[in-house]
C-alpha cells in the first residue's frame, strides 16, 4: 500500500476524529423556504440534533476525556445558543459550516465571500476567536473557496477526499492544509431517511454501520492514516446509533496507539512537521481545471446544480 502518512504523536499509528455537523433545521429553510415552517416532521427531526443529541455526544466525549470538533452553520449557532455554549464549555472547537448551509458551489463568488465572512463574524462573536478550519456545505468545494479561505486566515479545510492522511492544497493566493474523509465516513448515506429531502434510501442498522466505520479504522491503524468521521447528530445522536458509537470508541482504545483529535490539532501538528522538515505531504493544486475541458466543445463556464 502507498501511504505517506506522517509521524503522528507519543509514536501513535492513527490519528482519529470524530466530528459532528450540527446543522439543525438550517438545512431544511435552505432547501424549503418557502414551506420549512409547515414541514413539522422534518423539523422535529432536525432540532433533535441541537436539543437531545447534543448533550448525549459532549456527555460521551467527557466519559472518554475526548475533545473533538463540530462544524456548526453560524445561524444554528445563533439559533441554538445553549449547544454553542455547552460544547465550548467542554473544551471542544467550533468550525465554520457556513452561514446557513449554503453550498459555496452552487453561488456566485461574490455570494460565497459573503456568507463566509458573515459566518466568520458570528463565530468570533460568540467564541471569541475566528474559526481555523472550514467544512463546506455538503462539501461543496467551489474553484474560489480555497482563495477565499486563505484571504480570511483558515489553517486547514475538511471538505476534499483526495488522500488517506493530511495534505496540503495550492493556488497562487497560498496553501492550506486539507484533513480529508469520504463519503463512507459519513452517516447520511447510512442512516439518513426523509420525504422532505427526497432521500428515502434503506436505512443501515447501528450494527452495519459500525462494521463499516471499523473496517475503515481497521485499515488507517494499520497503515497511519488518518480517520476522520464526518457525522450529525440528528443521525447519529440517536439512541441505538450513539450506542453504536461508544462501541466503536471502547474498540479503539482497546486497540491502541490511538491519536484523538481535533482537526485544529491535526491540522497544527502537520503544519509543525512540514516546518522543521520531519516530513513532507502531498500537494495539489488548485483549481484541477481551468474550465470546461475543451475536449467536449466549447462552452461557459457555470455553477454546479
Amino acid at each position: 500500500m502507498i501511504l505517506n502518512p506522517p509521524p503522528w504523536p507519543n509514536g501513535a499509528r492513527c490519528a482519529v476524529a470524530f466530528t459532528f455537523d450540527m446543522d439543525a433545521d438550517s438545512i431544511l429553510h435552505f432547501d424549503h423556504h418557502a414551506s420549512a415552517d409547515t414541514r413539522m416532521a422534518a423539523m422535529s427531526m432536525l432540532r433533535y440534533g441541537p436539543e437531545v443529541a447534543v448533550p448525549r455526544i459532549l456527555q460521551m466525549y467527557k466519559a472518554f476525556g475526548m475533545r473533538q470538533t463540530f462544524f456548526l452553520p453560524a445561524w444554528c449557532m445563533e439559533r441554538y445558543p445553549e449547544s454553542v455554549e455547552a460544547i465550548l464549555e467542554d473544551g471542544h472547537e467550533i468550525g465554520h459550516h457556513g452561514y446557513l448551509h449554503e453550498r459555496p458551489n452552487e453561488l456566485p463568488s461574490d455570494q460565497e465571500l459573503y456568507w463566509l465572512q458573515r459566518g466568520t463574524d458570528v463565530i468570533v462573536r460568540m467564541t471569541g476567536q475566528r474559526p481555523r478550519g472550514m467544512r463546506c456545505g455538503s462539501f461543496k468545494f467551489s474553484r474560489h473557496t480555497m482563495d477565499f479561505l486563505v484571504q480570511e486566515g483558515f489553517d486547514y479545510d475538511a471538505s476534499l477526499f483526495g488522500d488517506d492522511v493530511p495534505y496540503l492544497l495550492e493556488t497562487e493566493a497560498g496553501s492550506i492544509v486539507e484533513l480529508p474523509t469520504h463519503y463512507g465516513m459519513d452517516d447520511w448515506p447510512h442512516y439518513m431517511a426523509s420525504r422532505d429531502f427526497g432521500y428515502m434510501m434503506s436505512m443501515k442498522s447501528p450494527g452495519a454501520a459500525l462494521e463499516l466505520f471499523k473496517e475503515e479504522f481497521d485499515a488507517v491503524w494499520e497503515f497511519g492514516g488518518l480517520w476522520i468521521a464526518v457525522w450529525h447528530p440528528f443521525l447519529s445522536g440517536r439512541l441505538a446509533r450513539a450506542r453504536a458509537t461508544r462501541q466503536l470508541i471502547e474498540y479503539m482504545h482497546t486497540k491502541g496507539n490511538v491519536w484523538f483529535a481535533t482537526l485544529e490539532d491535526i491540522s497544527a501538528h502537520t503544519r509543525k512537521l512540514m516546518d522543521e522538515g520531519a516530513w513532507h505531504p502531498r500537494v495539489d493544486r488548485l483549481p484541477y481545471y481551468d474550465g470546461p475541458i475543451p475536449e467536449l466543445g466549447v462552452t461557459s463556464p457555470g455553477l454546479s446544480v
